[in-house]
């Protein structure tokens, strides 16, 4: 007979809280709220330039003060997550409400008020109100893995199960929208693609804000958002204090805010008509070549979490770096040497190795997002040991300031970029000429800007104290503390 492997309790010594399979998928499901949205959101531009008559200049003013903005309501609502307390709970009322907030916004941007004679007023005041919107959802949801398990093998699963539809979800949003709709739409970003862009996304974010709600609903209790000290009122005081002294999340910071920049310039609408429409010359093609090197690219993040469960975060976080910088730079030099344009061209030899080349790029990529899910919640731990107060809002809301104040200059590096190629008064378009210059601002912000923040990763990882061991250690520590504070609660009762 097998002998049943020991659980992480057992090997430990710790007594861990952990959840059941369904509930990870069901929270796992909130990237049908932020993916979606984030897909429509990135053509903001567009709505901007057709349905408001925005310059492009303007837009990207406009869309990094909103992105700064955003990053101060993160903290900010701490406060308002501190204080939420009802008989339905917390995480649930929280989460409905941020999902009807920029739903209203964002309908407004694309559908309600577009191409109406509104200017850049009506235009900047809806994205401030789905900035506040996107706040209250995203933060709740940065709070719950931390508190589903603290299980050092189950998190990183859980981990997989966002990472993996982190990724479908706005494969799934391209494939629908750029082979689907736009071609109905003429082929060409308008307004009758945008107004059904809208619809469609606030269609799927509805459903994963339901499906979130169901998956939290076990957790979403009073007693479990407690510390080992007595609970206090929060101060700003407190956001400062948590950022000056928590050296992971320092660590952290440093090292996902320059991953996200990279990314988010990437993933902006212009960018990926540069990539895909102008220098591969085929954005329908292009759109699924990328969908069929993801999907089997997901069953990484299951190894992903293997190794981050043996591990720990931060390891998972170092060495899945290094993986994917030799894969990214290996991918520009084949842009260099060959025309990128037989890319474009089905079953040709540079399609094929484009292919393979974005399936390991992709799955060392969600490996690392594997690990940085595990990451967070380890830092809102080492924050309870260190300071004996839950406050996990205060702790991804730290992070999120400092890195959308970082983020911010996404959107102005990628229209400012395409501002420089002559592109002053209108957006990209697929049926455009590839030029020199185009081609080398796509290798640069496509590929190059990945690979600086990756060197950053390196860098403020190197002085980051938190260890699968140390972990184990954090937990120990959490337990006794919380242990100690029980009984006391039970003398002060006696007496």
């Amino acid at each position: 007979m097998f002998k049943k492997k020991p659980t992480a309790s057992e090997v430990d010594g710790v007594q861990y809280r952990r959840a059941k399979t369904w509930q990870i998928i069901c929270y796992a499901c909130n990237a049908l709220v932020g993916m979606s949205v984030y897909s429509l959101i990135g053509m903001a531009s567009y709505s901007a330039s057709i349905g408001y008559g925005i310059t492009t200049a303007a837009v990207g003013i406009i869309l990094t003060c909103t992105r700064i903005l955003d990053g101060i309501t993160d903290p900010l609502l701490a406060f308002v997550y501190d204080r939420v307390n009802t008989k339905f709970g917390k995480l649930r009322i929280l989460l409905i409400a941020g999902y009807l907030i920029e739903a209203l916004a964002l309908y407004g941007m694309f559908t309600g008020f577009s191409s109406k004679g509104m200017g850049l007023v009506a235009f900047t005041l809806l994205y401030v109100v789905y900035v506040i919107g996107y706040t209250v959802t995203n933060m709740t949801a940065q709070t719950i893995p931390a508190i589903m398990t603290n299980d050092p093998r189950q998190r990183p699963t859980l981990g997989v199960w966002t990472t993996a539809f982190n990724y479908l979800v706005p494969m799934v949003m391209s494939m629908v929208l750029n082979v689907v709709l736009l071609p109905k739409c003429g082929g060409t970003y308008n307004q009758a693609f945008l107004t059904a862009a809208c619809n469609i996304t606030l269609i799927v974010a509805a459903i994963g804000t339901l499906l979130v709600c169901l998956g939290v609903s076990a957790f979403d209790k009073p007693e479990n958002f407690v510390g080992t000290k007595k609970a206090e009122p929060l101060k700003m005081a407190d956001i400062v204090e948590v950022l000056k002294h928590n050296k992971p999340l320092q660590c952290y910071i440093a090292s996902n805010a320059s991953d996200k920049l990279a990314q988010q310039v990437g993933s902006q609408a212009i960018i990926n008509t540069i990539l895909g429409g102008i220098i591969i010359g085929n954005i329908g093609l292009g759109t699924i070549l990328t969908v069929i090197s993801m999907v089997p690219s997901i069953f990484f993040a299951a190894f992903g979490a293997k190794y981050v469960g043996k591990h720990g975060s931060k390891k998972g976080i170092v060495n899945f770096t290094c993986i994917s910088m030799v894969i990214t730079a290996v991918m520009v030099v084949f842009f260099i040497v060959i025309d990128p344009k037989q890319i474009g061209v089905m079953g040709s030899p540079a399609m094929i190795i484009y292919v393979i080349l974005s399936l390991l790029q992709n799955g060392s990529n969600m490996c690392i997002t594997t690990s940085n899910t595990s990451y967070m919640a380890d830092a809102i731990d080492f924050e309870l040991d260190r300071s004996g107060r839950y406050i996990p809002a205060v702790v991804s809301g730290t992070y999120s300031l400092v890195d959308k104040l970082i983020t911010s200059f996404a959107a102005v590096i990628a229209t400012g970029a395409v501002a420089l190629l002559g592109y002053t008064a209108t957006m990209p378009q697929p049926t455009d000429p590839c030029t020199p210059a185009i081609f080398w601002m796509g290798m640069v912000l496509k590929f190059g800007l990945p690979i600086i923040g990756w060197i950053i990763t390196l860098i403020a990882m190197r002085s980051c104290p938190l260890t699968k061991e140390e972990m184990v250690n954090v937990q120990k520590r959490i337990a006794e503390k919380k242990a100690a504070a029980q009984s006391e609660f039970y003398k002060e009762q006696l007496q």
